[in-house]
């Protein structure tokens, strides 16, 4: 069990033992802790056998496939119901996912917990989905002991010889109903009759081998008897455990999880250090042709750390990368155009304009004294998350990043977030520094590609379960990026990341950022004359560019702009120190670019409201509530944007949290 949280049923957390081999050798045996959701834990699965067969010391990543083998047990139902499978299956052959093939066990008890097979598939067998990925396929009797043996060898040895998934479908029967209060004649009463009449396997089994001369009748009955008596004293030596549980203080688990903060690390690396790194990231081999467009990019990278100005958002990137790898901290970035970046932002991969030849500069540092994976994801979200996750379980040492393409695109893994990310400590006292980055901000490029849904993300935080963040400055996510790798308490981090900003001129860093400091939760707006300010406009992330840029921001000097940068855990003392540097300060508003009922107002404004001085007037300004994340058309954009900063800035405008329209009129 945790210690603390809500505990989950039985059957849902996982285990870990240690199997015993003739040879006196022993074999490690992980059970992954699993939610309801039927087939989500296969990837997670997959990816922690990944992190088990990675050695990550040194600078290159060295796999071995007989390190770890994945077997992954599926339904007859669910096999061919969850797209989550097919979506895993697809993982099997590329670089980055393969595990030297994985053994699949699907328990086909011919129901789908009242379904029929004519109603829960459109194939003839359960196991067809596996064809279109080239997957041999074993149909074996399950009342066959012999045979269900002679399956498991073969499947074996055809993964060992061709490092490629195999699938056993294992055809049986299932005697009682889906649960312990089931009744299966209820809906296949024929079926039933014939499986009451049918003896159990193990009765077949004995049959066949005191014929055989194998065994003896009363050697069978001895075996037996064996195995219920281990049974009965286990069940025996558990029912004492609950009774003596009794007497504990919060014996279910119901009670606070560990929420105390860790103590910071150092994430300042000395700019001398940091300009060897940034020639390293930009240095390729001899008679390697950059493409001619990249060279003038990669030019200003060296120009950057010449002059200490101007760093931009995947140079600072690079170089968290960098020194982390020389500092000994494994790092495996992945997803869907992660090489080169969405935006064409990142070219950690290189590739020769005349030859294809690719050169990834991250994995050739000469100082480096741990490997950095990379790889592109296919058009994947929830078996890649969840690979990701099951990686980060195994690896823990490891940063592990997962980019979506866009973040509006996370929704489509929303099981693997809301039942393993967010709530594994909780339910089975597990935690990871999985990293989420989720591109996010209303530029006008429609509902699909503006939001990353924070508001869903704010929603799950509980309980000290997770970081959120959204960046506005480079340094921030350079230091952000390796709090998350060094520091002592593991949460994942999901961090709301930029699009617009990547090429923003006022976005961008000086040397000593990096150099110096810290990660800061808020960040005052520089340069003001805190006797004159009467607003303080809270936000968080692009809309504070937007603010600052906008032609009234020179004339309201009684406006003062703080950005909260860590949204969870919430910063309150930050906010409140924020807050006092303003003597005259009458009134607090929190200003966001995405809709009321969206974004971080519905968890900002009660918290705000909770702790902020009760002389001080509280209000919101954003877009109003919407059914879709963002308008479609870049005129209905800019008009909803020029809206929110101009009534932001406007202090003859009156602030309040609540819109014009009631309720009932909304």
């Amino acid at each position: 069990m945790p210690q603390g949280g809500t505990g989950d049923v039985k059957y849902h957390h996982g285990a870990r033992g240690s199997y015993q081999l003739a040879d006196g050798e022993s074999v490690v045996v992980r059970l992954e802790s699993n939610p309801s959701h039927l087939e989500y834990v296969a990837p997670v699965a997959a990816g922690a056998t990944r992190a088990a067969q990675t050695t990550r010391q040194g600078p290159h990543a060295h796999r071995d496939t007989n390190a770890a083998i994945p077997v992954i047990l599926h339904g007859d139902a669910a096999f061919p119901g969850q797209g989550v499978v097919a979506e895993t299956l697809n993982l099997q052959a590329l670089d980055g996912y393969t595990v030297g093939g994985t053994i699949h066990l699907i328990q086909n008890n011919q129901v789908g917990f009242t379904t029929d097979p004519d109603d829960a598939r459109s194939t003839t067998w359960a196991s067809d989905l596996a064809k279109g990925y080239d997957v041999p396929i074993i149909h074996v009797n399950a009342d066959d002991v012999a045979a269900c043996i002679s399956a498991v060898r073969l499947a074996f040895a055809f993964r060992q010889e061709f490092g490629h998934d195999v699938l056993i479908d294992l055809i049986g029967y299932r005697r009682f109903g889906h649960n312990e209060a089931d009744e299966p004649a209820y809906t296949q009463p024929e079926m039933y009759q014939v499986i009451k009449q049918h003896p159990p396997v193990r009765e077949l089994f004995a049959i066949a081998l005191i014929e055989q001369g194998v065994v003896t009748e009363q050697e069978s009955t001895e075996m037996t008897d064996e195995v219920w008596a281990a049974l009965a004293d286990a069940h025996d030596r558990l029912k004492e455990r609950i009774a003596a549980a009794q007497t504990i203080e919060r014996a279910t688990g119901e009670y606070q999880l560990d929420r105390t903060p860790s103590p910071e690390v150092s994430t300042a690396v000395p700019a001398e250090r940091l300009r060897v790194l940034g020639e390293e990231l930009v240095s390729v081999p001899d008679g390697f042709t950059i493409h001619p467009k990249l060279v003038g990019q990669l030019e200003q990278r060296r120009e950057a750390l010449r002059t200490g100005e101007a760093i931009v958002w995947a140079h600072a990137e690079a170089l968290a990368f960098a020194s982390l790898l020389i500092e000994g901290i494994p790092i495996r970035l992945t997803g869907q155009d992660s090489e080169r970046g969405t935006f064409s932002q990142r070219h950690l991969v290189l590739h020769d304009h005349k030859t294809g030849q690719r050169y990834c500069p991250v994995q050739h540092l000469p100082g480096a004294l741990a490997p950095m994976e990379l790889h592109d994801s296919p058009l994947s979200e929830m078996a890649c998350l969840g690979f990701e996750y099951g990686y980060s379980q195994e690896g823990p040492e490891t940063l592990v990043l997962w980019e979506a393409q866009f973040g509006d695109f996370v929704n489509s893994a929303q099981v693997i977030v809301d039942h393993f990310i967010v709530s594994g400590l909780a339910k089975w006292g597990q935690t990871s520094r999985l990293t989420l980055l989720l591109p996010h901000g209303y530029e006008g490029s429609g509902p699909e590609h503006s939001s990353a849904r924070l508001e869903r993300f704010l929603q799950l935080a509980a309980e000290g379960n997770i970081r959120v963040a959204n960046c506005t400055t480079p340094a921030q996510y350079f230091h952000l990026l390796r709090r998350q790798a060094r520091i002592a308490k593991q949460r994942p981090l999901v961090l709301m990341s930029p699009k617009s900003l990547l090429r923003l001129p006022q976005a961008t860093s000086r040397i000593e950022d990096l150099a110096e400091g810290r990660f800061q939760p808020v960040l005052a707006e520089p340069g003001l004359d805190p006797e004159l300010v009467t607003r303080l406009v809270l936000c968080s992330g692009k809309i504070y560019y937007d603010l600052i840029g906008h032609a009234e921001r020179e004339r309201t000097p009684e406006v003062a702009i703080g950005r909260v940068e860590l949204l969870y855990p919430f910063p309150q003392a930050e906010i409140l120190a924020l807050v006092s540097q303003y003597p005259r300060l009458q009134e607090v508003v929190w200003v966001q670019e995405e809709p009321r009922n969206m974004g971080a107002r519905a968890f900002m404004s009660p918290r705000l409201l909770q702790v902020l001085p009760e002389q001080l007037r509280f209000g919101y300004i954003g877009r109003p509530e919407r059914a879709a994340s963002g308008e479609g058309y870049p005129i209905a954009h800019a008009l909803q944007q020029s809206r929110i900063v101009s009534s932001a800035l406007d202090l003859s405008e009156p602030v309040s949290q609540y819109p014009r329209k009631l309720p009932g009129e909304r």
